[in-house]
């Protein structure tokens, strides 16, 4: 998702117990078909940009406590939160980018905080996607990498400096947490893209952070990240390949081990009927490549009727290349008030809550019973 904002977070104590060293790879593939903890199935989940910079230990078990109790089991997360300039103590960063001298933070406003979210999922039996870099510019992205290391963000998949950097910082994270039951997959980046450029600039790229990962880590599953651009079954522009992105083609690199899309149609400038034939499309390809299909993101401004029939849609092809969905994003009360709400976002314990979290659960508990 595009539009994030920042939130007031403060300190963190530095007293965190790094994640426990236990057996990995609780999350797996199947076929098309993911297994978490020894159960093969359709997983329902939800995205929180914000909750590894949270400054409060007791708001991310909050947050997870919900989480869990609603039945999901995936939640994605930021991973980054990239920085051109240090800031004050208590505001969160991971790392700082500079053509001098790069800083990957493990301090208490570093991956401390992610430390702590990676143990409070362990210990509720969550699974995370964490990814590595935004292709947008919240909380620093690619254009970070830019303002380091210089050219466009075009040019980012292949600048030798930047991406040197940028597998710097993979090395850091995976290994922190290779060892955790916590990590559903990593995630090369959140939404990235290329555009007008040739495909084969970010399937080149894929192949090659996706094998490095894979030399760090032979445990956990590695995905991309992407929206899903660029395959066969339409005409409008998320089906064409203007961004960069070929998602059959990526589909078949060999160290990614499901396909992710996303679903944002207010943003893609189509209606809300495309959502059914772009989830059949991509349930399609990932069937025929042998993979599980991930509907990552997707909001439709909080709306009940419009969301769940994608829910419905989805589950329906559990058994044909589906096999889970994210919706954007969770919302919680904390100690500081109320998360951040983007129009998409879905408070637990609201209404919406219920037709899209409760009810959702309990429709793919009972078609797998």
């Amino acid at each position: 998702m595009k539009a994030i904002f920042t939130l007031g977070l403060g300190l963190l104590s530095a007293a965190q117990a790094f994640p426990s060293a236990r057996a990995a790879a609780a999350s797996t593939v199947d076929g098309t078909r993911f297994s978490i903890d020894g159960k093969t199935g359709y997983f329902a989940g939800t995205n929180s940009y914000w909750i590894a910079f949270l400054s409060n230990p007791a708001d991310v078990d909050t947050t997870l406590n919900h989480i869990s109790s609603s039945g999901l089991k995936i939640l994605r997360v930021w991973g980054f939160n990239d920085v051109n300039t240090k800031p004050g103590s208590g505001t969160a960063w991971f790392q700082l980018l500079s053509s001098s001298h790069s800083e990957i933070n493990t301090g208490a406003d570093g991956l401390q905080r992610l430390d702590y979210v990676v143990r409070s999922a362990e210990k509720r039996g969550v699974k995370l996607i964490i990814n590595f870099v935004n292709y947008w510019d919240d909380y620093g992205g690619i254009n970070a990498y830019v303002k380091a290391f210089g050219g466009t963000k075009e040019g980012w998949y292949t600048n030798a400096n930047a991406q040197a950097q940028y597998k710097k910082y993979i090395q850091a994270v995976v290994t922190r947490y290779a060892k955790s039951g916590a990590v559903f997959a990593w995630e090369l980046a959140n939404e990235p893209r290329c555009k007008g450029c040739n495909t084969d600039v970010i399937y080149k790229w894929a192949t090659d952070i996706s094998a490095y990962i894979r030399s760090l880590d032979s445990s956990h599953m590695i995905t991309l990240g992407d929206e899903g651009f660029g395959l066969p079954g339409g005409t409008s522009y998320p089906y064409q390949y203007s961004e960069g992105v070929d998602f059959v083609k990526n589909l078949g690199i060999k160290n990614l081990d499901f396909g992710t899309f996303h679903m944002y149609p207010d943003s893609w400038g189509v209606p809300y009927s495309f959502g059914e034939g772009w989830i059949k499309n991509h349930a399609a390809a990932c069937k025929a490549a042998g993979k599980p299909c991930l509907l990552e993101e997707y909001g439709a401004n909080a709306q009940c009727n419009i969301q769940k029939p994608w829910q419905q849609a989805s589950l329906a092809l559990a058994a044909n290349g589906m096999s889970g969905d994210l919706f954007w994003q969770w919302g919680d009360q904390l100690s500081s008030g109320q998360t951040h709400n983007d129009g998409n976002t879905v408070y637990y314990g609201s209404e919406l809550a219920r037709c899209l979290v409760t009810d959702h659960v309990k429709a793919i508990n009972a078609a797998s019973s």
